[in-house]
């Protein structure tokens, strides 16, 4: 797949002094993440947008900086590129994900219905952001650059958890030992990722997180006669 995002665009003139005041305040600007959360979120949440709208190779980074009612130059204070936008919308969306998933193994000890709770939150939490659903089904993958690095990181994590439900059904007798749970993983979060997607493209409009249910079903039960 080509990889249009390695090439770098040309710093616009209308921002170059812009970015040259910003350059030396790009470290401070960094540490001060933590201390100012609602600018990083807002220009994230503007970016998300913008990528969903226009498509990640499209849209500038002037353009997130006007739909988050901010000087271009202000975006370079917490993000080095548009590269490292469309990087943190991923990261904060899998850190959300692990860790509304771990609080939920913490509470569900039933193999079964961990797998419900999690392809519930999963697809729920794109559920109620379609424009979050576009950037992470769609977006996130036109580049092998972008999918090599985020398989390597926080989806193995993410991953993780789901074999780990895979794992302790097999050693309580509820899932076949035959079965190679990091596969089942895969598959599991195949399915669900597939869901997502299918809801981006239909015409319809419907609850996502319904499918949840229809999805552990089928994983759980087979398509066989009972």
């Amino acid at each position: 797949m080509p990889g249009p995002s390695a090439v770098r665009r040309p710093t616009r003139p209308a921002h170059r002094e812009g970015v040259k005041r910003d350059v030396s305040a790009r470290a401070a600007g960094s540490r001060s993440d933590a201390s100012s959360p609602p600018k990083r979120d807002l220009i994230l949440r503007a970016a998300t947008d913008i990528f969903a709208e226009r498509g990640f190779f499209n849209a500038q980074v002037a353009d997130v900086a006007r739909a988050a009612g901010i000087a271009a130059g202000t975006v370079y204070l917490y993000f080095r590129s548009k590269d490292e936008l469309l990087v943190s919308i991923f990261e904060r969306t899998m850190r959300d994900g692990l860790e509304e998933g771990r609080a939920m193994v913490a509470v569900v000890p039933d193999p079964i219905e961990r797998l419900r709770h999690f392809a519930r939150l999963h697809l729920a939490r794109l559920g109620r952001d379609r424009n979050l659903a576009i950037v992470f089904q769609v977006e996130l993958r036109q580049s092998t650059k972008f999918m090599e690095r985020f398989s390597s990181t926080l989806l193995r994590d993410y991953l993780g958890l789901i074999r780990t439900a895979f794992a302790d059904g097999q050693s309580a007798g509820v899932f076949r030992t035959t079965v190679n749970a990091t596969l089942a993983a895969k598959m599991f979060f195949g399915a669900l990722d597939e869901m997502a997607t299918n809801w981006i493209l239909s015409p319809r409009r419907y609850s996502l997180d319904g499918d949840a249910d229809a999805v552990v079903d089928v994983f759980v039960h087979g398509v066989t006669p009972r």
